[in-house]
């Protein structure tokens, strides 16, 4: 049997060969078969979950929350070091220093990412903005996001932190952040479905254990990562009723 493994859209492009070199370590380590399926968008994504289609995913936070809660996947472990946060940005030379002098009317550019949105609109509240009263621009990749705004046609844009962060040096100097998240408690994480769960610790076993190899750790920080953080399931449930009750 064939396991598919895909990995939230939500990762920089340049890690494209990267996450082809994970899979493959990870077939290795497992001796069993896994393909590795990249989708363009998060609805690609979440119409290969509905379809079953996925038994090992790297998922962003808000996916994470349906897996575990409607499909039985189970969460292994995550990325050492610091949780997923967003900034909200506008060009470097705009007249806007800080989020409460947005207007209605302001343009916006975001992907398709569902966790990032959700927080994005909450750190738009005190300008008093809302899908009402912006003008979304809703582009399939980070780099289309910040093109938008450097051409002058978003005032701002939403982007994950680790997305900013890969931008170019000269990129990011015609950027301003207007406002960091800091929710501090949500994170990317790595989950099985239920055909693999038989495996689940011996899966976590080699995820914690990675960073040991020179090989392992070499993958690991290609992905941008030091190590895999095994994860409590009381720690994944309260992630996910934080993410319940961001999106209420």
């Amino acid at each position: 049997m064939t396991f598919n493994f895909t990995v939230s859209p939500s990762f920089p492009n340049e890690r494209i060969s990267d996450w082809y070199i994970f899979n493959t370590w990870l077939q290795r380590a497992l001796s069993v078969p896994i393909h590795l399926e990249l989708y363009n968008s998060f609805g690609d994504q979440r119409a290969a979950i509905a379809e079953g289609k996925v038994d090992i995913i790297y998922a962003n936070p808000f996916d994470a929350s349906l897996l575990v809660r409607e499909k039985g996947f189970r969460a292994l472990a995550r990325p050492e070091g610091q949780p997923d946060e967003m900034v909200i940005v506008a060009a470097a030379g705009s007249t806007v220093q800080a989020i409460p002098e947005l207007r209605a009317g302001a343009r916006l550019a975001c992907s398709d990412d569902p966790c990032v949105n959700t927080v994005g609109r909450i750190l738009l509240e005190p300008a008093n903005l809302d899908a009402g009263n912006v003008v979304e621009h809703r582009r399939e990749t980070y780099i289309q996001v910040a093109r938008e705004i450097l051409r002058g046609e978003a005032d701002i844009g939403f982007l994950p932190v680790e997305a900013f962060e890969a931008l170019s040096t000269i990129v990011r100097r015609d950027l301003r952040v207007l406002v960091t998240s800091q929710l501090h408690v949500i994170h990317h994480v790595f989950l099985i479905g239920p055909a693999l769960q038989p495996r689940a610790d011996e899966i976590t076993g080699l995820l914690v254990s990675m960073h040991e190899s020179d090989k392992g750790r070499g993958i690991l920080e290609a992905l941008g990562a030091r190590s895999w953080q095994a994860v409590q399931q009381e720690d994944v449930e309260f992630m996910i009723d934080i993410i319940s009750t961001l999106t209420q």
